[in-house]
């Protein structure tokens, strides 16, 4: 048996200069998250981090539940845990069997001030947020709700030393910006329900790029962290490109090329087979009809089409799958079908999340 990855969420700093959602922080509050576990076991651990944290953490209680079942985490036997500034804290383990596809319930007390949290952004998903130590209330029926995770980057689960696990390692269109809210239909998981056996964990962070830090570290500076870490880890696959050719039209950055990203997607590919892993590329989704400003320009479409290209041809990947076929538009190529677009022209909704995981040939996935 091996422990390793049954859920996972990419983390952002609070203090980045682009901004898609507002930071915020704690104090004497308890903080309770659903957490869609894409794998399972019998035991589990939670990891809580702090990594962009700029003063020490104070987790003075904390709760895990599946259904009625409820369990106190402790860190080293101890039901408080301080944790530095970037760092991370791995509970004890607890034995609460989890099934791949349900929730685990997550609610941390905050007793001081924390300052702004490190957060996943956009995960598609709500905390509920109240005042004092409630981590035991079978309810928050008055609770704040926020659309965010805080201080939560995993789930360890105990299971099989063959158990195969893949990490989706991308952008927003992995971490399901454009889907339903609470109803767990982002791309990842529309692709744990069509597998057998082993399962796909969440490494999408919306805004993130291929070449540029913010929105959080870029994809070559956090691979390391966000994938080769996971014990059992068997396939990566990526899906980037969007962020890099249509940001610094809001940002005011120089543009990005074609070859800056081909030499990109190669040097991740690199290190993928390095580590013996087997990589599969989607390629760029549409994203003609953004409507945030500075977003879709003329030579950002080109460059998407002239690097996707590239990715359908090039032998660099052990397999595509070609999103922006999937999801596109037949008569304007450049633009989501409206069928699958979430309603900002640049993301898409549950159908298209099912229509890109259905992109996905499976046996790409086998070892």
């Amino acid at each position: 048996m091996i422990w390793t990855a049954g859920f996972r969420s990419a983390v952002i700093s609070p203090y980045e200069q682009i901004r898609l959602t507002e930071p915020r922080g704690f104090a004497d509050q308890t903080v309770r998250q659903a957490l869609h576990m894409a794998g399972g076991g019998e035991r589990i651990r939670v990891r809580l981090t702090n990594r962009y944290g700029r003063t020490p953490l104070t987790v003075a209680a904390a709760t895990i539940a599946t259904g009625r079942e409820q369990a106190v985490l402790t860190f080293d036997g101890a039901e408080k845990v301080t944790i530095p500034p970037g760092d991370e804290a791995v509970g004890d383990l607890v034995d609460l069997p989890v099934r791949p596809g349900t929730a685990v319930v997550l609610s941390l007390y905050l007793p001081e001030e924390t300052g702004l949290a490190t957060y996943s952004h956009r995960p598609m998903e709500t905390a509920y947020v109240m005042a004092g130590n409630r981590v035991t209330a079978a309810t928050l029926p008055e609770a704040e709700q926020v659309e965010a995770r805080f201080y939560v980057s995993g789930v360890d689960v105990l299971a099989p030393d063959d158990t195969a696990v893949a990490v989706a390692f991308g952008d927003s269109w992995f971490e399901g910006v454009g889907t339903t809210t609470g109803a767990n239909n982002r791309f990842v998981d529309l692709l744990n329900r069509r597998l057998n056996r082993g399962w796909v964990v969440n490494q999408g962070i919306a805004g993130n790029r291929l070449l540029r830090d913010e929105v959080g570290e870029h994809a070559l500076a956090r691979f390391d962290r966000d994938v080769l870490s996971i014990p059992g880890v068997t396939h990566v696959l990526v899906h980037f490109g969007i962020n890099d050719l249509g940001l610094p039209g809001m940002s005011g950055e120089p543009p990005v090329t074609a070859e800056a990203l081909i030499a990109g997607f190669t040097a991740l590919a690199h290190r993928a087979h390095q580590a013996r892993l087997k990589i599969l590329a989607a390629t760029i989704g549409p994203f003609a009809g953004a409507v945030y400003p500075g977003i879709s320009t003329p030579e950002g479409l080109a460059a998407r089409r002239e690097v996707n290209d590239w990715i359908r041809t090039t032998d660099t990947f052990d397999a595509v799958f070609d999103v922006a076929r999937a999801v596109e538009n037949p008569d304007a190529p450049d633009y989501i079908h409206p069928a699958f677009d979430s309603g900002d022209g640049m993301h898409l909704n549950d159908d298209g999340a099912a229509a890109m995981a259905n992109a996905v040939d499976l046996e790409t996935l086998v070892r």
